[in-house]
């Protein structure tokens, strides 16, 4: 196994003055699959936290407590863990008390798979006592010793068995999977930022499809995002759908590239389908407005997760406006639309849009749709036009200080009037044709 010279440092480091130390978990799982460079670099070892810190010469105490001391090598930072057992897990979430140990195979015990209980150094190899090498060769994601009690010590590993699944397009072993469902309830005492990071990595993985399908299959779903389970088997009675809105937002979501808010878009983009649902005269289903329903309720389940605040307003603009495909556009009506969607933005909702069509019927048209705007917008932003109020050659304070106005929401909407000018003709954007228009329409 490759290991980099600062970890070998450390490695040494504490080998040499007597103790034991390897490698542990993840990197040593992401080396036997194939990933030569894995991310980061755990390492395991029977010094005491004290130990570990006189022995470096930069050390953060970053979870004493659990025995984890950080050591900075050249400006980065490792775990150095020594060898524990847990306490009892009152809360499902974290033990009350830590005991160190000095056997490896009691700590590797702890752990939550067996494909994350291997360890290594150069000295004795691989250590594998439960399997871990052969779960990784057969594909298959295993609770170390018995699943029940895995899952009852910290719920989240329950997420974390799906995350693994996907990530690594393994299956989950008979036993650990019917653990999973006895014992989703628990997910209940798991913080929400904590599901939240599950869920993301989850989103970005090589295949969220068996993700989302596990999750709901273990009846997690229900409970972590009981929107989204609402559109199980949904039938949209649409001729423009062959699946069921579940269906279709998994399709959607694979449609899209492993960029978290758009794959959080797409997972969000038809969550009102249920609430808005209608039959015409001819048994066919629609469901008005339910884009704009849908940022109501984004917003909800993002605020819940305590997603940060620029990620909720770009993934409901995107909502928002994912229904919003030009059929015939001009320059005006595409300029309107970078304007609220924002530069940075919208090619964001030109791919959301397209993985939207890609998920339904008949989407060529559609797609072709989407590409004639995508186009012009191009051509729109190279040609430097302004498309912005930030861009209009006058301000708030200008107009305040030419026509003597208060402060207020009508300068804003003075703004906004001059934008939609210049929108429709960027040659108004000088300062004088601007304060003439302003002139014109509110003082004269």
């Amino acid at each position: 196994m490759f290991i980099p010279n600062d970890v070998k440092t450390i490695l040494s480091t504490l080998n040499n003055n007597g103790y034991q130390s390897y490698v542990v978990g993840g990197c040593v799982r992401d080396f036997k699959i194939g990933i030569s460079l894995p991310k980061d670099y755990d390492i395991t070892t029977n010094a005491l936290p004290d130990e570990i810190i006189k022995l470096f010469d930069k050390t953060l105490p970053t979870g004493i407590q659990q025995g984890t001391i950080t050591v900075m090598i050249n400006e980065v930072g490792y775990e150095v863990t020594t060898y524990r057992i847990d306490g009892e897990y009152l809360d499902n979430r974290r033990p009350d008390c830590v005991t160190f140990v000095s056997s490896l195979k009691e700590d590797l015990a702890r752990r939550d798979f067996t494909i994350n209980a291997l360890a290594f150094n150069e000295t004795d190899g691989l250590v594998d006592y439960f399997g871990g090498v052969k779960d990784l060769e057969n594909k298959t994601i295993r609770a170390v010793g018995e699943p029940n009690k895995r899952f009852k010590e910290d719920a989240l590993r329950m997420l974390r068995a799906i995350r693994f699944a996907s990530r690594l397009n393994f299956n989950i072993e008979e036993k650990t999977l019917k653990a999973i469902k006895e014992n989703h309830k628990l997910i209940l005492n798991v913080s929400y930022e904590r599901i939240r990071d599950e869920l993301c990595k989850m989103l970005v993985s090589n295949n969220t499809t068996k993700a989302l399908k596990l999750l709901e299959d273990t009846k997690l779903l229900m409970l972590v995002l009981p929107e989204i389970q609402a559109s199980v088997g949904f039938n949209q009675k649409n001729p423009y759908h062959d699946k069921d809105i579940f269906e279709h937002t998994l399709a959607v979501v694979e449609n899209c590239p492993p960029k978290i808010n758009i794959r959080v878009a797409a997972l969000l983009h038809d969550i009102a389908k249920p609430e808005c649902f209608t039959i015409d005269e001819k048994g066919i289903g629609h469901f008005y407005g339910h884009d704009k329903k849908g940022v109501i309720l984004s917003e909800k389940i993002l605020r819940r997760f305590k997603f940060d605040n620029k990620s909720i307003n770009d993934i409901e603009i995107l909502v928002k406006e994912h229904m919003n495909v030009l059929i015939k556009p001009t320059d005006v009506t595409v300029k309107r639309l970078i304007n609220r969607v924002g530069v940075d933005l919208v090619f964001d909702l030109f791919t959301l849009q397209i993985a939207d069509a890609l998920g339904s019927r008949f989407h060529e048209i559609r797609i072709g749709q989407i590409n004639r705007v995508k186009e012009k917008t191009i051509a729109i932003i190279e040609s430097k036009v302004p498309l912005s109020i930030k861009q209009l050659q006058v301000d708030g304070k200008e107009l305040i200080k030419q026509f003597d106005i208060k402060p207020g929401k009508e300068i804003g909407d003075m703004l906004k009037f001059l934008l939609n000018k210049v929108l429709e003709n960027p040659n108004f954007n000088t300062k004088e044709k601007l304060l003439a228009i302003i002139y014109d329409k509110y003082i004269k």
